[in-house]
């Protein structure tokens, strides 16, 4: 661990990691998941080729969710894993996996989701938007979306926050470029979700910065990856909305009514005004909140170093 820590990385730019990571993501992804989606899903190879956002699209929104899951979670595994060891230089888990000094910041990330989906719904209720029809408890479905929805949420924050954000942070002296940055290519990396509008992009830029919000100061990754977690399980399991487009069986049966811009439509909560209203206060008030807590005059070198 002290050898490795003591190497520099086998590139010096950050900028340019990441870079090169996002190119290395791309040929695992094709290496691994295109024999995947041909042997298992069954999809045709001229198909694919045609129109692969289509066919991604439509694999998200069918019977092979759990396909795209489980391909997400290996390929964003293996890349990260790659790069950290062999082009960082640096151990796995100094991505930001250290559990002493940050459970409270842990904590405060798992209850960020149900409290903002919670104003949004509310929110939607009282303006006439947004009903529950019915109840529907299946432990089963809620035990399989939670495990999904694990490692969706392990995924991207390994890859956007772990990573990504990681090395920006070493090339930007200003840290707000860098979250910004790594917002806009997680924003970009959901384009092929079903049902996305111009709205919902937007809205996942918005919480690319709230899910980095934490990182920028801390480079621990708890906060983020439990908020991401919580987001998603309550806003489509537990509330029964899609989540960022994808249909799950859900505890709670939802129906809206009204304009896209104010439902979200078929993207979800995520894609509604209402959310972006409620996440760019959060935003706001996180950035003050961790300044406060985590200014020069009052951190630790520890809790700065990448």
């Amino acid at each position: 661990m002290g050898d490795q820590a003591a190497k520099k990385p086998l590139i010096a730019q950050g900028w340019l990691r990441v870079l090169l990571f996002g190119c290395c993501f791309c040929v695992i992804a094709i290496l691994v998941a295109v024999p995947a989606l041909l042997l298992i899903a069954g999809i045709r190879r001229d198909d694919l080729a045609a129109n692969p956002v289509g066919t991604l699209s439509a694999m998200l929104d069918g019977d092979y969710l759990w396909l795209m899951v489980v391909l997400e979670f290996v390929i964003s595994l293996l890349s990260v894993w790659i790069f950290r060891t062999f082009i960082d230089r640096k151990s796995f888990g100094s991505l930001g996996f250290e559990t002493r000094g940050f459970r409270g910041e842990a904590a405060a990330g798992f209850f960020m989701g149900p409290a903002l989906l919670g104003i949004s719904c509310l929110g939607l209720f009282f303006s006439g938007h947004l009903q529950w029809t019915d109840i529907h408890f299946d432990p089963q479905s809620l035990t399989v979306s939670f495990g999904l929805l694990l490692l969706i949420a392990f995924s991207e924050e390994l890859v956007f926050r772990g990573y990504i954000l990681n090395n920006l942070l070493s090339s930007f002296q200003n840290k707000w470029i860098a979250l910004i940055i790594s917002a806009v290519l997680f924003a970009a990396f959901h384009i092929t979700n079903p049902g996305i509008h111009f709205l919902a992009i937007a809205n996942l830029l918005i919480a690319g910065l709230l899910f980095g919000m934490n990182y920028i100061y801390t480079r621990n990754l708890w906060f983020s990856f439990l908020f991401h977690l919580s987001w998603n399980f309550f806003q489509g399991p537990l509330l029964g909305s899609d989540v960022s487009g994808l249909h799950m069986p859900s505890l709670l049966q939802l129906q809206t009514t009204g304009d896209l811009l104010i439902t979200g439509g078929d993207f979800g909560l995520e894609g509604s005004i209402m959310n972006m209203a409620v996440s760019l206060a959060a935003v706001l008030i996180l950035a003050w909140a961790f300044e406060r807590k985590y200014s020069p005059s009052r951190s630790t070198t520890g809790m700065l170093k990448a």
